[in-house]
């Protein structure tokens, strides 16, 4: 089936006049099918190196002075932040020395119960060991030990339902907490670890998003009766309030980023084409047809929909409509080309 004939604009013109070398190369090879040059010649390009030659030895990069205010571990969060881009983005693997020093500072933030710890200080933070673990399996570490060891806390660090929340147990407990006493768990070190979880409250379809990319690209999991538990539960969400005060409004599906953070309509409709789910599915039509009614004139999409966000243009948000519109253009592509 010629996914392109879902829209009434061939977007692959637009992106092959991008001045982007990325995105010229990828619409060449995702979506034409043509040959392009190896790999490299993307890594070699001046974004991805400037992002490099800013890392450290120890693998991290250092977090803007002004984020040091508390006992978070801000270099964590900014090197998650680096490898978004050079491995989601640019599409890095565990061949480069620099991907390999980044894993293995990331896993040095592994604790014993199998979590990637510190973002939030001591606390757990399921949506963001989702997150951080699903770009290094894209990067080549789906089956290093270290990974099984995550994915197995994830599985165990869900609500009754199957699915994930937003929050940690100063967020989700038991007991109430006062703003300043939560607030002191997720910044003070000195806090323990409170691992009292109220497993009988609902999923977050933002924290759940997060988390399942990871089973989404992993070799054995992604086919597991836990994920396909998880992916009905969020796909249910769809363009709906979330369960959890965190990006409860439904505005929040349609404000799109790339490389993926929270998580949104973009970044679901991905997950479900990786877990190749068909595109017949109710929910997953509907939002593939959002899609398809909302093309701009220009044959891009907008990075924003969003009626309670502010919706800035400029030279940035501007590159950004390109990577957002290759990226839905791949979903289209897995979905529609193989059936």
């Amino acid at each position: 089936m010629n996914w392109k004939k879902e829209f009434s604009i061939d977007s692959t013109r637009k992106l092959l006049n991008s001045k982007d070398k990325g995105i010229i190369y990828f619409t060449k090879r995702d979506l034409l099918d043509e040959d392009v040059k190896p790999i490299p010649y993307i890594w070699n390009l001046s974004e991805p190196q400037k992002i490099i030659k800013r890392q450290l030895d120890n693998g991290s990069w250092r977090a803007p002075r002004r984020q040091n205010k508390s006992d978070q571990n801000y270099q964590l969060i900014e090197t998650w932040k680096k490898i978004r881009f050079l491995i989601e983005k640019y599409q890095m693997d565990k061949s480069l020395s620099s991907i390999q020093k980044a894993a293995e500072y990331i896993f040095s933030c592994q604790t014993s119960d199998g979590d990637i710890r510190g973002i939030l200080t001591n606390q757990y933070a399921p949506y963001y060991t989702g997150a951080i673990i699903y770009l290094l399996i894209k990067a080549g570490y789906g089956r290093d030990p270290r990974t099984e060891k995550a994915i197995k806390w994830l599985l165990t660090m869900r609500q009754d339902d199957g699915g994930w929340v937003i929050g940690s147990p100063p967020l989700v407990c038991n007991h109430e907490l006062s703003r300043k006493e939560k607030n002191e768990f997720l910044t003070n070190k000195e806090k323990e670890t409170l691992k009292e979880f109220d497993r009988s409250l609902p999923f977050s379809a933002a924290g759940t998003g997060m988390v399942l990319r990871a089973f989404s690209v992993h070799p054995i999991y992604k086919d597991s009766k836990e994920t396909r538990i998880a992916a009905n539960l969020l796909k249910s969400k769809m363009f709906k309030k979330d369960n959890w005060s965190s990006y409860q409004h439904p505005d929040n599906w349609i404000r799109f980023q790339f490389p993926f953070w929270w998580t949104n309509l973009v970044s679901v409709l991905d997950t479900f084409s990786l877990l190749k789910w068909s595109q017949r599915d109710p929910d997953i039509s509907k939002g593939l047809k959002w899609f398809k009614d909302h093309q701009m004139q220009d044959g891009l999409w907008d990075i924003s929909y969003s009626k309670i966000h502010k919706n800035r243009k400029n030279k940035k948000t501007e590159t950004l409509r390109y990577w957002i519109t290759l990226v839905i253009c791949r979903i289209f592509k897995r979905f529609y080309e193989r059936e």
